[in-house]
This record gives C-alpha cells, sequence and structure tokens, in this order.
C-alpha cells in the first residue's frame, strides 16, 4: 500500500475540499467586486523596507490582505507584535503556527520608532495568539502603547488584541496603558467556533468585550466578523444582536477568502448588496457605526471607522 505525502503550508497540513476518490470542482470564479490592483507603488516599497529594516512584522502580510496595496500607498498599516509565530491554528488563518520565540523586548520601541517615522496619525496594533506566556503577551501591548504615546503623542491607537485566555488581569494592564480603541473579533457564528476557532470560545469572546466596557467604559470597543464559511443569514444576525448587547460600539463585517490550501474552504462569496443589508441591519440594532462590504477587514479604514462613530455619538 502507498501511502501519499502529507503537505504542510505554514505549519497546517493542507485540507482536502472533497470526498476522497472524488474529482475536484472547479474553483469559483472571483467576483469583479473582490478584484483589486497588485501592490506596487514607492510608497508600499519604501514601508515593506522599514519594515524590514526593523524586522518587524504586520498582519497585511501574515495574513495576506487584499487591501495591502491600497493601505500601505497611503502609509498605514496594522502592526503584528509578539513574532509571527501563532500557538492556535485557526482554520481561517495564514499566520504560521507552532512554538514561537521568546518575545523581543525591543519590539514596543522598534514599533513606536516605525510609527514615529512614518509620522502616522492612527495605528492598529494587533498579536499573534502566545499562549505560552504567563500573561498572554498582554505586557508587550501595553509597553508598545506607552512607547508611542511617548514618541508621537498625537497618533491615536487601537488594539486588536487576542482573548488572552478570559484572564482579566491581562485585559486590564493593557486597558490601563488607554488604547484609542479596544479591538477584539468575534471572527465568526458559535456553530462554526470548533472548526474555525478550535483554541477559541465563542462566550469568552463576548465576555472579553463586556468585561472591556465594564473596566474602562469611556474606550470604546470593536469587534469584526466574516462571512462565507458556511453561516447562515439568521446565525449572522443573531452573532451582531450578541455584540452588540456585549456593549460593542463598531463592527466590521467582510468576506472570507480562503488564503491557502491549508485553510478551510470558502463556501460561498456574498454581494455588495447583502453586505448593505447587514450594514442596515446593523445600524438598526444600535451600533455607532457599521462596516460591511466585500474587502472589509478589522483594520481596513480603522481611522475613519473609528472617526465615523465619534461623529455619531
Amino acid at each position: 500500500m502507498t501511502t501519499a505525502p502529507l503537505n504542510f503550508i505554514r505549519g497546517r497540513r493542507t485540507r482536502s475540499d472533497r470526498p476522497e476518490g472524488q474529482p475536484a470542482q472547479p474553483r469559483q470564479p472571483k467576483p469583479e467586486w473582490l478584484k483589486v490592483r497588485a501592490p506596487g507603488s514607492a510608497n508600499y516599497h519604501r514601508l515593506k523596507g522599514l519594515m524590514r529594516g526593523l524586522g518587524l512584522h504586520t498582519v497585511c502580510e501574515e495574513a495576506n490582505c487584499p487591501n495591502i496595496g491600497e493601505c500601505w500607498h497611503h502609509g498605514t498599516a496594522t502592526f503584528m507584535i509578539l513574532g509571527g509565530t501563532c500557538t492556535r491554528a485557526c482554520g481561517y488563518c495564514n499566520v504560521t503556527h507552532g512554538t514561537p520565540l521568546a518575545p523581543d523586548a525591543d519590539e514596543p520601541v522598534k514599533v513606536a520608532s516605525a510609527i514615529h517615522a512614518l509620522q502616522l496619525d492612527y495605528v492598529v496594533v494587533t498579536s499573534v495568539d502566545r499562549d505560552d506566556l504567563p500573561d498572554f503577551g498582554a505586557a508587550q501591548f501595553a509597553r508598545t502603547i506607552s512607547e508611542t504615546r511617548a514618541r508621537t503623542p498625537r497618533c491615536r491607537l487601537e488594539v486588536l488584541i487576542p482573548d488572552f485566555q478570559g484572564d482579566e488581569s491581562a485585559l486590564r494592564a493593557v486597558l490601563d496603558a488607554r488604547p484609542d480603541v479596544l479591538n477584539h473579533n468575534i471572527e465568526t457564528v458559535p456553530r462554526l467556533y470548533r472548526l474555525a476557532r478550535p483554541g477559541g470560545r465563542y462566550p469568552r469572546a463576548l465576555e472579553v468585550l463586556r468585561r472591556s466596557r465594564a473596566i474602562a467604559p469611556d474606550i470604546p470597543t470593536k469587534s469584526g466578523l466574516m462571512v462565507g464559511l458556511g453561516e447562515q443569514w439568521d446565525e449572522i444576525v443573531a452573532t451582531l444582536q450578541d455584540l452588540r448587547d456585549a456593549g460593542v460600539a463598531i463592527v466590521t463585517i467582510g468576506q472570507y477568502l480562503r488564503p491557502s490550501a491549508a485553510n478551510l474552504p470558502m463556501e460561498r462569496y456574498y454581494t455588495p448588496a447583502e453586505f448593505a443589508e447587514l450594514k442596515r441591519i446593523g445600524l438598526e440594532m444600535g451600533f455607532g457605526h457599521v462596516e460591511s462590504g466585500p474587502l472589509v477587514r478589522s483594520s481596513y479604514h480603522a481611522h475613519e471607522q473609528t472617526q465615523a462613530y465619534e461623529e455619531q455619538k
């Protein structure tokens, strides 16, 4: 008997979209509204060179974000701290998973220096999951905020945090550093959590958002949801209501796009009209701002999202 070799992509075994022996189905053609220009502007290359020179990671690159060309052309990026290796293996995510290296003690200064060099007005800082660390990486977030404030006081900071395994002291450490926005993505509906986020828990994600509002009610909370993994419409609406009940002020809704053959297959494309309807529903629920569209990602136009929310207050 022969055994087919196992293929791994970025720490994951490749997934099969079909039962054994069944021929491959043709890939769904990407609709026009999802086609973007390949990155290549001078500003894109300048920003990429700066990141490489400082040894920094960005979620823009690690997650294969379709908006990288637009965002980097305009000099904005989402910094990913605590290294490029995640301790979890979410089915939708393209970030490498495995055993991470020890955190770089100089990383907060490097990120703050890059923000200062780029003269950015609004920055998103996120991270891989670091379940191997006693504080799950919370102190690195806090130091990155304080180092940035010291160099670029006018820069507004949004943090996109992991769930810290529900640890309240870790969450408090980040909030005590006073970010302008606290973001934690719910990502998908409860039924798909075991498939998409085996290391996460839906109730725990909601509790992070709810607890953040209780600890620091003046810091708005934000969350994001991706569609296209096989969820039903009523499940999306119910998840939006859960987020609103948890006090979330800003929500983003975007299309899931399969990063590689090692990730979960995409079930279907949602149309711009469907995204517009989800925005209408979200605003009707009482969210301060809803960013909903095929190419929307949690950090896409983050500055505009926060500004729009503040104008609605």
